[in-house]
Parts: C-alpha cells; structure tokens; sequence
C-alpha cells in the first residue's frame, strides 16, 4: 500500500511541473511566445544590369563577283577556311585580255610616233612665221597637230592601263580577310562582269558582333531614374557579357559600341550593338545570345533572400518585420529584379528595419516576439521538451 501510494505521488508531482513550466500553457507567459531571427536591412551599392536577346552578326561581310567576265580556269581556296585581303580565289582566262593589252600598246606607239613626227615640223614652222615665209594660218595649223598628238598620247597610255587593269581582274582576289564560304561556281563556268549572282562570301568574325534590341519603354523608365537622381549613369566604355544558347558564360567580354539614334516604329524596339573578341570563332553569324551588360549604378540598393519573400491571397510579396515594440508587423512591399536567389527590394523597406528571416511561420502580425540570439543553438524548445522527458522517466 506505501508503495503504491510514493508511486501515485511522484505522477501528480511531474503533472504541477509541467502545468507549471515557463511558457507552457499554465505558465506565467500564457501562450508559447514564438522565437524569431532577424536581419537588419542594409543598403549596398549594385551594379543593375539588363539581360536583352539578340543574335550574332560578322564584323564584315564581302561577295565576291567578278570585276570582268570570262571562263574560270582555276579556284585556288579551300571552302571553309581563312583567307587573307588580296589572296588569288580564281583564275580566269586571260588570253583576250593579254591581247587587248598588247593593242593598247600598239596604239600607243603610233600617238607617240605622231608626236614625234608633229614637234619638230611645228618648231620649223614658228620659225618661217617669223620672217614672214609662211602664213600665220600655217603655223597655228602645225601647233594644232602637235597638240593634237599629244592627246592622243595620253589617251593611248589610258587605254593601256584599263586594258591592264582588266587583265589584273581575271584573278579574283580577296577583298577582306576572313573566313571563306562555299563556291557557287566551278572551273569551267563562264562569269561576267557585275552579275547577280556572287562567286563566294567572305566573313570577318574576329571580332564579331552582338546585335540585341531594347525597348523604348525601358530605356525611357532608365534615363528617367537616371534624371531623378535614384540610379546613377555607368560611366565609359559598358562592358558586355555573352551568355550562350546553352546557358553558359562565354569567355570573352565585349563592349557597348552603339545605341540606336532612332525607334523601330514597327517594333518599338532600340537597336543596339556590342563588339565581342572571337578569336577561337566559336560564335557564327546568326548565333542566338544574350547580352548581359550594366546599365546603372544603384548605390543605396536593398536586398532580400527569396525565401523572406511570402505572397498573400491577391499574390502580392509581403515580409514581416519586428518592430521598435518587439511586435510583428506584415508589410507589402515592391520588388524589381531578381538576382540569383534574392529580390531587389524598390520600395517598403527603409535601413536599418529587423526583417523576420527564420520562423516567420509562427510569429502573426501583432504578437509579441523574442529575437533570438544569433550565437545561441537553435531549436531551444525540443531539447528542453526532450530533457523533461528525461526527467520523468527517471523518476
């Protein structure tokens, strides 16, 4: 019967515990009050910068046609390799422009026989003018001839160099230096001169370039930023990073050349083009690419982590807070852009405010919190509950 009696009394002594410890439902506090971490909100400087898609274009493009016409007799290139300026592409047949040459130079020779023939009878002609042997008639006649010869002198040398000229262009050269296509001609085709159709293209794709568009409406939000003072302008020459179509960072950084003068009334759209190294010629004209580059300088900028970050019922972000009180507040705030995991915070949040960052879910607006310390072990109440239960079983 004692024993019985020790054994009930150690039960009803653990029940007052329990009932009676601290922030239990009979203790002191009344109801549990949560315990919450917190983090201050800090303003840092950030760089804000614009993600815009656009695709690849050569930094020169030449076609290649034939400046006069014949039979190919040679394609002296690889497809698909490099070339150098002023590299021969072609050999046409050059026999009738040999030919037209050694005429020009026939016809030369005879305007200088002329010449020769015309200078000295014109000299004797001043002469006898002069003593009155002759008319005055005759001697202007005999200058005329001379003079006349000797214009035809400059025309013969004229026709010789076009003839040479001409002779120059049955081989085709490389007008730029870069990368050859395919041949849409073969030896044995008849060209001519200024046809449609080109014999290849050459592309110059080191470096190359990054043509994106932007909206009028951005740029226009961003220089108003800019304006009132809330961003500041990046300053030199922007630098352009190139995220590839598979999501990956490519290695070499450009730079901002060009900003549309203009609107694209059909688009609403600002062209802008960006100069990029390509030296491996990784990047081909026509590459789909993004182009991520700065576009203002944020200097009193708010971050906060995703997961700080809940919606309510109309989907619009709200954080809790604890405020100078120890109370929880529930704000609504805006967010811009999101950067990795975290939001840019555009307005609701001032520096220096306790936004709640571990144990939101328990704190509701209003109740009253307990911060908790950053260097102490988290979670405090399950090794407490563990080690009343302890307790117990030893008793």
């Amino acid at each position: 019967m004692s024993l019985a009696l020790v054994a009930a009394g150690l039960v009803a002594g653990c029940g007052k515990q329990q009932a009676g410890a601290p922030g239990g439902p009979g203790g002191p506090g009344g109801a549990r009050t949560a315990v919450v971490s917190v983090q201050p909100v800090v303003a840092q400087q950030l760089v804000m910068e614009q993600s815009l898609v656009g695709r690849t274009a050569a930094h020169m493009v030449s076609d290649v046609r034939p400046q006069v016409g014949g039979i190919i007799l040679k394609r002296l290139f690889t497809e698909g390799q490099t070339v150098k300026a002023g590299q021969v592409l072609y050999q046409l047949d050059p026999r009738t422009y040999e030919a037209a040459v050694d005429s020009a130079k026939g016809q030369l020779a005879q305007a200088e026989a002329a010449v020769l023939a015309a200078k000295p009878k014109a000299e004797r002609y001043q002469n006898l003018v002069k003593i009155d042997a002759i008319s005055k008639q005759d001697g202007d006649d005999a200058i005329a001839t001379l003079r006349q010869n000797e214009a035809a002198v400059v025309s013969a040398k004229a026709a010789v160099r076009t003839a040479q000229i001409n002779m120059e262009f049955t081989k085709v050269t490389a007008p730029i230096s870069g990368r050859i296509g395919t041949s849409t001609y073969t030896p044995g085709a008849l060209v001519t001169a200024n046809q449609t159709n080109a014999l290849t293209t050459i592309q110059q794709l080191d470096p190359i370039y990054v043509d994106v568009t932007q909206t009028s409406a951005q740029l226009l939000a961003l220089r108003k930023q800019i304006a009132s003072g809330a961003l500041k302008a990046v300053d030199g020459r922007v630098p352009v990073k190139i995220v590839l179509e598979d999501g990956s960072t490519y290695a070499q950084k450009g730079t901002l050349e060009f900003i549309g003068t203009s609107v694209d009334t059909g688009t609403g759209n600002v062209s802008l083009r960006a100069m990029v190294p390509n030296p491996d010629g990784l990047l081909l004209p026509g590459t789909y690419v993004k182009a991520v580059m700065p576009s203002a300088v944020n200097d009193k900028a708010i971050l906060l982590s995703q997961s700080v970050v809940s919606r309510n019922t109309r989907g619009e972000p709200v954080v809790k807070l604890v405020a100078v009180d120890g109370k929880v507040e529930e704000r609504l705030i805006q967010t811009g852009d999101a950067i990795k995991d975290q939001w840019v915070v555009t307005s609701g949040l001032k520096e220096g405010e306790q936004v709640i960052v571990s144990g939101a879910s328990n704190a509701r607006g209003g109740q009253q919190v307990q911060i908790a310390d950053k260097n102490a072990a988290a979670p405090a109440q399950p090794a407490s509950a563990a080690s009343a239960a302890s307790t117990a079983g030893g008793q």
